[in-house]
């Protein structure tokens, strides 16, 4: 994978449907990485788009050699297609990764760069503002990443953080030994480690097309992070259920000793339903939380492949 004729950087972009940005992101990504002045390559993932993003690919390859196409059987999701990629970047030095929707600005990887040169492994780019963004979209955003630096133990993942990043070619080689199906990408990042250092940046708007993040995919994306990197929610559940038998057995006293002082009388029907639907409710919140962890075992033992790819092209050296 590492001939002598590998481009030092390789820029990884996952891409779904953004015919609608491509061509201007590529303009900008060559510019920005020109002026860098190393060699370099770009690595597209079409991960099964339905519009027109593979064949504006193939047609930025034709024109540009540094260009290389990674074609998916289907839609795999976007932490997948990033794997695709990765896997895929033949840098020698180092790989960037961004989004295509030029939400995060290619200029910026200059200074990714730069923090690289200065001895980092991983140079992440962290968000100051995120312009286009609704107050709920920013204010769940912020509730997660504190979630996730509470529990998430000794993988620290910082915050306002999202894939944008460089990583060196000894941490993107560590990166890619971990072959999980449930790919929390992320998470994956911090948990390799390595020295590294942030470089602050203002999100700016979707250049272009609408987002394919809707709440019930972050609300997906966000259970992947908890469960892929915790048990906290399992140990919440057991302290519920302890929580729960205490509280019962502090009942069952009041009961016997109502029952000694003042005899015996006939228990309302509507505090009885509370207490069964209340108990139920508890047992079905527990047996959910351990479904979601069965799940994703019987997802890794099946031992499927992370992805498939109907193409490969790769790229080759300016003449």
């Amino acid at each position: 994978m590492h001939a002598s004729t590998a481009p030092a950087l390789s820029v990884v972009v996952p891409a779904f449907d953004e015919q609608e940005v491509l061509p201007a992101f590529h303009a900008r990504l060559t510019a920005a990485m020109d002026a860098i002045g190393l060699d370099w390559e770009v690595v597209y993932v079409n991960d099964g788009s339905r519009d027109g993003t593979l064949p504006l690919m193939l047609a930025l390859r034709a024109t540009d050699p540094r260009v290389a196409v990674v074609n998916l059987s289907r839609n795999f999701g976007k932490e997948i297609a990033l794997t695709a990629g990765l896997d895929h970047a033949r840098a020698s030095d180092a790989v960037v990764v961004i989004d295509a929707d030029l939400q995060d600005p290619p200029e910026v990887i200059a200074d990714l760069v730069a923090g690289w040169r200065e001895g980092f492994d991983v140079v992440y780019a962290q968000r100051a503002e995120r312009h286009g963004e609704s107050w709920l979209k920013r204010t769940t955003a912020a509730g997660f990443y504190r979630v996730m630096q509470r529990i998430g133990g000794k993988v620290v993942l910082p915050k306002d953080t999202g894939d944008f990043r460089l990583m060196s070619r000894r941490a993107l080689d560590a990166l890619l030994q971990l072959r999980e199906h449930h790919r929390f990408m992320k998470g994956l990042f911090a948990w390799v480690g390595f020295p590294s250092r942030a470089v602050i940046y203002d999100r700016a708007p979707r250049a272009a097309g609408t987002t394919k993040w809707n709440w019930w995919k972050l609300w997906n994306l966000s259970l992947e992070g908890i469960t892929s990197f915790t048990v906290a929610p399992l140990k919440v559940a057991t302290y519920l259920g302890l929580l729960t038998a205490f509280g019962a057995l502090v009942y069952l006293v009041v009961v016997i000793v109502k029952t000694v002082m003042f005899g015996a009388d006939v228990a309302g029907y509507p505090s009885l339903m509370v207490v069964v639907l209340f108990l139920g409710g508890v047992q079905l919140v527990t047996l959910g939380l351990i479904g979601e962890y069965l799940g994703r075992i019987f997802n890794e033992t099946k031992q499927r492949p992370l992805y498939l790819v109907e193409r490969h092209l790769p790229s080759h050296p300016p003449a």
